[in-house]
This record gives C-alpha cells, sequence and structure tokens, in this order.
C-alpha cells in the first residue's frame, strides 16, 4: 500500500472529520458494488479501506507518524509481528490494564509477568490468601455498515492467535463498546475472570448514511423522472423497495419510508429519508434543447430561481 495520506488525498494534518469524508468519497467512487468486474478499482478500493484503517485510529496513526509502524500497521525493524487481523475472522488488537504494547512488552510477556505475580516457585503452586479478579482486557474491530445496522456474528482473531466469537447488535453505532462478560483475563485464587470489551468501528457505506436511528439515501433520478414522475427502485438496508416519484420532483424533494432505519436502544426502528438529485442527460439532443428553449422563452421569466439572493 502506498502512503495512507496520498492514498486518501489528505494532507498528513488532516483532521478526523477530513480523512473521514476522503474515504466517503473514495468509496463511493471505488466500492465494488458501483464498479462490478472491476479488478483495478477492486484493488484501490481496498488499499482506500486499509488507508482508512490506519489513519481513523489515533493509535495507529500516531505511531505511523512516528514511523514507529510501516503502512501495513507492522511494527518498524522487527520481523514476525504481523498486524492484529487474522485470517478467517475480523482483526481485533488488544489492551489489557496498563497497556502493555505502549511499554514495549507484547502480549505473551505480559501474560508471563502477570502469572509470575501470583505464583511462586519451580512447582507453580498459588500464593496463600491471593484471590483476585482477572484483568480487563479492550479490543477493536470494524465491521460493515450493513452489519452494524442489520446486526451480524463476527468471529475475531486475536494477536495470540484464540479466536473470539462476538454477536452484533442491530443498530451498533461507530464507537460503541460491547462488553463480554468472563473473557478477559483469567482470576487467580478462584476469582473470576475479567471481562472483554470490543470497540466496535463502523465503515462508512458507499450510497447510505446515518443520523441517529435514520439512513439517508441521495437518490439520483433523471429529468423525466422529475417532470412527469414514475416508479423507481432504491435500496434500503433490508433489501430494495419500489419507490413512486412525484411529477413536479426537484433536486431536494425528500421522502420518508418509514420503519426503514435502525433499530434505537429500544428495538424502535427509524426511517430512511430518500433525497432526490435531478441529473440531466450524459447527452444533450437537439430535440431536448428544442423543447426547452421554447419552454423558456415563454416560461422562463416568470421564475426567479435565484430570488433568495435578493433577501437580506
Amino acid at each position: 500500500m502506498a502512503d495512507p495520506y496520498k492514498t486518501l488525498g489528505v494532507a498528513q494534518g488532516a483532521s478526523a472529520d477530513e480523512i473521514k469524508k476522503a474515504y466517503r468519497k473514495l468509496a463511493k467512487k471505488l466500492h465494488p458494488d458501483v464498479n462490478p468486474g472491476n479488478k483495478k478499482v477492486e484493488t484501490q478500493f481496498k488499499e482506500a479501506t486499509a488507508a482508512y484503517d490506519l489513519l481513523s485510529d489515533a493509535e495507529k496513526r500516531r505511531k505511523f507518524d512516528a514511523g514507529e509502524i510501516d503502512d501495513q500497521g507492522n511494527p518498524r525493524g522487527f520481523s514476525g509481528w504481523g498486524n492484529a487481523a487474522g485470517r478467517g475472522g475480523a482483526g481485533a488488537g488488544a489492551r489489557r490494564g496498563p497497556r502493555a504494547a505502549d511499554a514495549g512488552v507484547d502480549d505473551a510477556f505480559a501474560d508471563d509477568l502477570f502469572r509470575d505475580f501470583f505464583n511462586f516457585g519451580r512447582g507453580g503452586g498459588q500464593r496463600a490468601g491471593v484471590k483476585m479478579r482477572g484483568a480487563d482486557v479492550t479490543y477493536k474491530a470494524e465491521v460493515a455498515f450493513l452489519e452494524a445496522a442489520r446486526g451480524a456474528k463476527k468471529r475475531l482473531t486475536l494477536s495470540d492467535g484464540k479466536t473470539l466469537d462476538i454477536t452484533i447488535p442491530p443498530g451498533t453505532m461507530d464507537g460503541q463498546s460491547l462488553r463480554l462478560k468472563g473473557q478477559g483475563l483469567p482470576g487467580q485464587g478462584g476469582a473470576p475472570n475479567g471481562d472483554a470489551y470490543v470497540e466496535i468501528g463502523v465503515a462508512p457505506h458507499a450510497y447510505f448514511e446515518r443520523e441517529g436511528s435514520d439512513i439517508l439515501l441521495e437518490c439520483p433520478i433523471s429529468l423525466g423522472e422529475a417532470v412527469l414522475g414514475g416508479q423507481i427502485t432504491v435500496p434500503t438496508i433490508d433489501g430494495n423497495v419500489s419507490l413512486k416519484v412525484p411529477k413536479g420532483s426537484n433536486t431536494g424533494t425528500q421522502l420518508r419510508l418509514k420503519g426503514k432505519g435502525v433499530p434505537d436502544p429500544k428495538g424502535v426502528r427509524g426511517d430512511q429519508y430518500v433525497r432526490f438529485v435531478v441529473v440531466l442527460p450524459r447527452q444533450m439532443d437537439s430535440e431536448l434543447e428544442q423543447s426547452v428553449e421554447r419552454w423558456a422563452k415563454t416560461h422562463g421569466a416568470d421564475q426567479d430561481v435565484r430570488e433568495k439572493f435578493s433577501k437580506s
């Protein structure tokens, strides 16, 4: 992968919001659903997604800018340290108590420290009277927009090779943390295990946007559909539905699809809002131009489309 900043087309000092907007713009252009069968564009989409994954994580970005990791997220100057993402599952990076990785200590060594603290002698016997709950651990995982909206089951492959199965509830928000009771580090002296917390990052979608429990969709319509109306097919998170375009629809006209949003914490679904954008024909033919010209001569002066500019 090239320089992630260049891949997304942003400056090194770009804000998190600028990085997100740049990726969203590229995702809309390069998404495989928009470019079926185009392997070159598919590769560009994967590179853009990898760049966003690195730069959207404040800690990864800091380490990359400081030269501590490369553009793949691997520590510089060390071999055999792969990314946290494993084969066959979503990637997850872990934190435990004070962050061992930040102190230059890998996870396996950190586990040994915990064991050495609570055990003594070659026999490994437990220290008398020591009873302590296991430490909590925190992981990060990125899921697709539709997985978060509709809910999904994911298998995370951890940095130590172990796997963790999680259920993404429908309506999961970006940055939401899921608690997995008893999935943290083991307790000592019969005390319970710690908990695992999984912080969910939701990847932007090519054309859906989310606002609370509502879904926003910008939908292109042709000049004929805008003037004459018609029946069109639009996507929702549940699949395609038929939608009637009213006659005289304009750019900015918005229709509501009730109950087609995502569930809120109480399970009540929001709505989907479809905002029309009128798109002129790719090639203007003489018949259309002449028709518009005749119309403009008799009606154009009756309509001031820029009247708002005259208001103070």
